[in-house]
């Protein structure tokens, strides 16, 4: 299809995608308990629901359903899938949101988890996203095969934790207080942990839900790994260059904190430049997989990710 009209479809398919998530997120932290909890205590199902709903672009939930989609994997296997990716990086802003981490108030143009409940609230908010993420993931209405929800599991397992984006907030936030800034390749790795590798098992996800081939799964984690890495550096420049009205948050909070940002280590027409190359790389990698005009909307969104301006 043409770029005007891939431009369409994708926003049409980010906001089909968003919507569904919203409904199936609404719909997973209801009230009554599920078969083997005992109850579901109101007010932290209300912060758990206030920190995951109503909000934001969803496109770490697009990216594993428009993946699986490749493989012409569609419906519950996928949404569901999606909707616990959601859930580990909706837990990951309450938590950096927090004090004791990017100590912020306003998230998504309104008061943060702990403003609006409180710390203890907040935390344990995010602690029941978390571990909720890995009981979707594991059940069977998700994929009848064991085996890939096994793998699912495993593989969420690794980009959310100590090698993933624990791993990477932990060093973001050690470089504030370093003696010296961090080098180049630092700063690439802890931005590979922190940011890009929820973005990248978005699309490991799919192939794992297809059954893609060895060849397939490599191009696509390829895909999500430049992905991942372009949407930090775009991040940074927004952070530098944007207004909280338009972010939602707090802009300049970067340079204030003293964060390792490729922003402060190039400048922005180098940071820009290198964004560029890797949604280049990332468009690439797709056409490697084989699978033609079906990953059109994978190569858009890659260019979103580059253009957003929240």
């Amino acid at each position: 299809m043409d770029a005007a009209a891939c431009a369409e479809e994708f926003r049409r398919r980010l906001d089909a995608a968003a919507d569904a998530t919203e409904s199936a997120l609404d719909a997973l932290l209801a009230p009554a308990p599920l078969p083997g909890e005992i109850a579901r205590p109101a007010r932290l199902l209300e912060a758990m629901r206030y920190s995951s709903l109503g909000g934001g672009k969803r496109l770490r939930p697009f990216l594993v359903i428009e993946s699986a989609r490749l493989f012409g994997v569609v419906g519950e296997a996928a949404l569901r899938t999606a909707c616990a990716l959601e859930m580990i990086h909706c837990y990951s802003l309450v938590h950096d949101d927090l004090p004791a981490m990017d100590d912020d108030d306003l998230r998504r143009g309104r008061p943060t988890t702990h403003k609006a409940f409180d710390e203890a609230t907040a935390i344990l908010a995010g602690d029941g996203l978390l571990t909720y993420a890995f009981d979707v993931v594991a059940d069977p209405k998700t994929h009848h095969d064991a085996g890939v929800r096994a793998a699912l599991v495993l593989a969420l397992a690794r980009a959310a934790g100590l090698g993933g984006m624990v791993g990477g907030q932990a060093l973001d936030l050690a470089a504030e207080t370093a003696a010296t800034p961090l080098t180049l390749e630092a700063t690439l790795q802890m931005q590979a942990m922190k940011t890009g590798a929820l973005l990248r098992f978005a699309v490991d996800a799919g192939g794992i839900l297809g059954g893609a081939s060895v060849s397939q799964a490599r191009a696509l984690t390829r895909y999500g790994e430049a992905l991942g890495a372009a949407f930090q550096i775009a991040d940074d420049i927004l952070d530098a260059e944007g207004d909280s009205a338009a972010l939602g948050k707090r802009a300049g909070k970067d340079a204030e904190r003293g964060k390792a940002t490729l922003v402060g280590l190039l400048g922005l027409d180098a940071a820009r430049a290198r964004r560029d190359s890797l949604v280049a790389e990332a468009t690439a990698a797709l056409r490697e997989t084989g699978l033609g005009e079906a990953t059109d909307i994978l190569a858009e969104a890659a260019r979103f990710v580059a253009a957003r301006r929240n």
